[in-house]
């Protein structure tokens, strides 16, 4: 029987003024919290009805993940907390939480802010899970906008990450010493302050 293949999207709700602070504050509120609604529908909308993985929805604050909120995800999507802790714990939990509760195999975890993201690159990283225990999608500011493994990773997987800060991805490298890592993945960029965002604008990627 084939193994299955999960998808967790990571994401906050959209929440007037509560997301994207940073780009906020170079572009406005409105503009922020436009962006993170459309860039989390397009993603939806473009991985969650594919056949070849089963979607879960990482969501804070945890609250929404009881209650209906905008974009709706795709029928069929698992809606989960992302739980307490900086970003490391609650990757860590969404991804203890899928290969306990789901059925055996890989695992690939993405952001909701990297409007470059496409099927194909999900796919790419399955299939290198399957001759490799970890795969990453580095993004163009030193940390990942995808991160995968083919078995439950180790509980320090995460440890001492120095988060928004260009060495995000080699501190997660660090603490995967003895594991066969995937080739990287392309590099993306995601969208945290004005300047990502109008690149983004001019690329057509939003």
């Amino acid at each position: 029987m084939p193994r299955a293949r999960h998808l967790i999207v990571f994401a906050r709700a959209p929440r007037f003024g509560a997301v994207k602070t940073r780009l906020a504050r170079d572009v406005g509120r409105l503009a922020a919290w436009t962006f993170q609604r459309r860039a989390l529908a397009a993603m939806l909308a473009r991985l969650g009805r594919d056949p070849r993985w089963r979607l879960w929805l990482a969501i804070a604050p945890d609250a929404f993940a009881r209650r209906p909120f905008r974009p709706r995800p795709p029928k069929g999507a698992r809606i989960v907390p992302q739980g307490p802790g900086d970003i490391g714990t609650r990757m860590a939990g969404a991804f203890a939480r899928v290969f306990t509760q789901g059925p055996p195999g890989p695992v690939v975890l993405i952001g909701a802010d990297i409007p470059g993201v496409r099927a194909r690159h999900v796919a790419l990283a399955f299939q290198r899970l399957g001759a490799h225990d970890a795969v990453f999608g580095p993004a163009t500011d030193g940390g990942f906008w995808l991160i995968g493994f083919r078995r439950p990773p180790p509980g320090t997987v995460f440890a001492g990450v120095r988060w928004s800060t260009p060495n995000a991805l080699a501190d997660t490298l660090a603490n995967l010493d003895g594991l066969n890592v995937a080739p990287p993945l392309e590099t993306l960029a995601d969208v945290d302050d004005g300047r990502d965002y109008a690149k983004a604008l001019t690329s057509g990627a939003l």
